[in-house]
C-alpha cells in the first residue's frame, strides 16, 4: 500500500513547474513496547497536567507557545502559522545542481518520495532525465512540519527522491577536523589495505537483518510461552599485536571469500 502523501505542491526549475505530492521513503521497524503499572499490569496514560488547575487538560485547551525569556511566551495559532511569508511552504525551487560527492553523507536526514500527478508527467520525467543525464543532483528547501528543510532531489531507478540535510550549524563533526599525530609505518598500511581488498564486495541491502530485533522477539515469545530466557555469553575480548590481528583477519577473509 503507497504511503500516504504529507506535503503536495510544486517543483520548478528554472521556468518549469510540474505538481508534485511527498510520501516517506522509508519507516523504522523498531518494536513497539507499552509501559505497564507494575502491580496492576494495566496499561499507563500519558496526559496533560495543569499544576494550577491540578487537573488534566484537555487537547482542545491547548495552545502552542514560544518562550522568548523566562517564563514569558508568545503564543500561536494554526492560522499564524500560515501566514508565515515563505514559498517553499508549497514551492521546492531548485536554486542548484551540484555533484552528489560534494555533500558529505553525515548532512544526510530523512528520504521521501516524490511523485508527480499524471497531467505533468513530462516535465517530472524531462528533470530525472536531466539528472541522470548529468550526473548532479538538485539543491532546493521545502518547507513541512513547521520547519524550513535544505534538500535534495535525485533519481534513484525510475524514482525521483528528496532527501532533507541538515544545516551546517546542526552537525556536530568537526568536518576538517586535523588526524591525530600518529605515525603509520609501511607494512601496517600495506596490511590494512590487503584486509580491505579481500572483504571488498557488493552492497546488497537484503542480506543484512536486524539482528537484535529478531532476537528480542525470540525473548518475547520465549516469555510469553513461560519458557526460560537463556542469555548469550558475551564473546571473549582478544589482546593482539596490531600486526598479528591485521594477519588473523586476513586469513579468516580469505577462508570466507574461499567458502
Amino acid at each position: 500500500m503507497a504511503a500516504r502523501a504529507i506535503w503536495t505542491g510544486n517543483v520548478t526549475f528554472g521556468m518549469v513547474t510540474f505538481a508534485v505530492r511527498l510520501s516517506p521513503a522509508a519507516s523504522s521497524k523498531d518494536l513497539a513496547f507499552n509501559e505497564l503499572h507494575k502491580e496492576t499490569h494495566e496499561r499507563l496514560k500519558r496526559i496533560r497536567w495543569s499544576p494550577s488547575l491540578q487537573r488534566e487538560v484537555r487537547s482542545d485547551e491547548v495552545t502552542k507557545a514560544f518562550e522568548y525569556a523566562k517564563g514569558q511566551y508568545v503564543e500561536m495559532t494554526d492560522e499564524d502559522f500560515e501566514k508565515v511569508p515563505i514559498p517553499s511552504k508549497k514551492t521546492i525551487e531548485i536554486t542548484r545542481f551540484v555533484p552528489s560527492d560534494q555533500i558529505d553523507p553525515i548532512f544526510y536526514d530523512k528520504a521521501y518520495l516524490i511523485e508527480a500527478e499524471d497531467n505533468v508527467m513530462k516535465p517530472y520525467l524531462l528533470f530525472m532525465h536531466a539528472l541522470k543525464s548529468k550526473g548532479l543532483v538538485a539543491l532546493a528547501k521545502v518547507t513541512m512540519r513547521k520547519r524550513e528543510e535544505m534538500c535534495l532531489l535525485r533519481a534513484q531507478g525510475s524514482n525521483l527522491l528528496l532527501e532533507t540535510l541538515y544545516y551546517a550549524d546542526e552537525v556536530r563533526v568537526d568536518l576538517n577536523k586535523p588526524e591525530p599525530a600518529v605515525e603509520l609505518n609501511d607494512a601496517e598500511k600495506q596490511m590494512a589495505e590487503m584486509l580491505v581488498d579481500y572483504m571488498k564486495g557488493e552492497f546488497a541491502p537484503e542480506e543484512h537483518r536486524d539482528q537484535y530485533r529478531d532476537a528480542l522477539m525470540q525473548v518475547i515469545e520465549a516469555k510469553k510461552e513461560g519458557r526460560e530466557v537463556v542469555a548469550a555469553p558475551d564473546a571473549p575480548v582478544q589482546v593482539m599485536d596490531l600486526m598479528e590481528a591485521l594477519r588473523a583477519s586476513i586469513e579468516a577473509a580469505k577462508t570466507r571469500q574461499a567458502s
